[in-house]
């Protein structure tokens, strides 16, 4: 854009059937202040999708593969179980589409994510957080057994990496078309993200390193324990070296089968485990020095890419995903010591001026 140019927009040339049509085609955005000298770095924003998490790409697919196939008749209840993104994404499909929609979640992921489910129409049955997600997760079998609801499986379903391998995949093989791809780095909830990712890249980008992350006083993959399955792939117990961690989204206290192939396809080159509070230092220094604003999860894969970056050679591109907004993590410690109230600089410059004084 030239320097003397105002910014102009000429629309997208269509018009949207419903918000659902409005899923995916997140940017790609690079990253201008933070990265180190002769590396390009950039975000792939997942909270640009209409319910502001890469989540919504998996919910629509997971409703509409179930509705294809018959296993969801209209008019029928919908339950999952979800840490927020996944069930806020099923709610924002489910209020489009007409089902009636019902979240278990652990009482310990944030608050602003049970109102945003509930405005949008969700109920949401809440766990005790001792339980883990193993707790929210047979909670929402319960229910689903009991009141013949239909259950979305999104740690089991196909529909998960499907939609990641013909959406964000292709959106990255799109927008670096004719361009270097050195690395790729994503965290993991269900992994969906990072198999359909690589089920594209492995074969059409060979050369592209993907890095997956996880935090690390919960490296459950990294550990080489294997998880223990019910006959249809859903985790039979937490897995030993689960502990509670503050990146919410990402790692449940099992390893879901969506990742599994993932790890057994060798769909990544390289599992680099992040301290929760270096995501949550770089989701602020993204706010602050990028204007790039995200969640812990997004700070932390961040991180792994920052850390890749400081080691790439000369030239490189690095690319991180980002999976959602920051505003979901208002009462998280993202936002520890960030003030409602005036500070004493801004007092000071409030009274620079006599008038209109608090």
């Amino acid at each position: 854009m030239a320097e003397n140019e105002i910014r102009r927009t000429e629309g997208r040339g269509r018009l949207f059937d419903s918000v659902l049509d409005t899923i995916g085609d997140t940017p790609v955005i690079r990253v201008n202040n933070l990265a180190p000298e002769g590396v390009r770095m950039y975000v792939k924003a997942e909270a640009f999708n209409p319910a502001a998490s890469v989540k919504d790409r998996l919910a629509v697919n997971i409703i509409e593969a179930a509705e294809r196939s018959g296993a969801l008749k209209p008019g029928q209840t919908v339950v999952e179980a979800t840490s927020g993104n996944t069930g806020i994404g099923l709610a924002m499909v489910c209020a489009q589409k007409g089902y009636p929609l019902v979240v278990t979640m652990a009482d310990s992921f944030s608050i602003e994510r049970r109102r945003l489910m509930r405005i949008l129409g969700a109920k949401v049955v809440l766990t005790p957080r001792a339980e883990k997600g193993l707790g929210m997760y047979k909670k929402a079998v319960e229910l689903s057994e009991a009141h013949g609801w239909f259950l979305a499986h999104q740690f089991e379903t196909e529909a998960n990496a499907d939609i990641h391998e013909v959406t964000t995949a292709r959106e990255i093989m799109a927008d670096f078309d004719g361009e270097r791809l050195d690395y790729l780095v994503t965290g993991y909830g269900t992994g969906g993200t990072v198999t359909g990712i690589g089920r594209v890249l492995r074969k059409e980008r060979p050369d592209t390193k993907i890095i997956l992350t996880e935090p690390a006083n919960a490296a459950i993959v990294s550990s080489g324990h294997a998880q223990e399955r019910l006959p249809d792939g859903a985790p039979a117990v937490s897995h030993p070296e689960f502990e509670p961690h503050p990146i919410q989204g990402w790692t449940p206290d099992f390893i879901p089968l969506v990742l599994q192939e993932a790890i057994d396809g060798g769909l990544y080159d390289d599992l680099i485990p992040v301290p929760g509070p270096e995501g949550i230092k770089w989701a602020r220094e993204l706010a602050s020095k990028e204007g790039i604003f995200t969640g812990i999860s997004g700070g932390s894969t961040f991180a792994v890419a920052m850390g890749v970056a400081e080691k790439a050679a000369p030239g490189s591109v690095i690319l991180a995903m980002l999976p959602d907004t920051g505003e979901r993590y208002m009462t998280t410690p993202l936002f520890e010591g960030i003030p409602e109230d005036m500070s004493d600089e801004e007092a000071e410059i409030s009274r620079s001026t006599p008038g209109f004084q608090m």
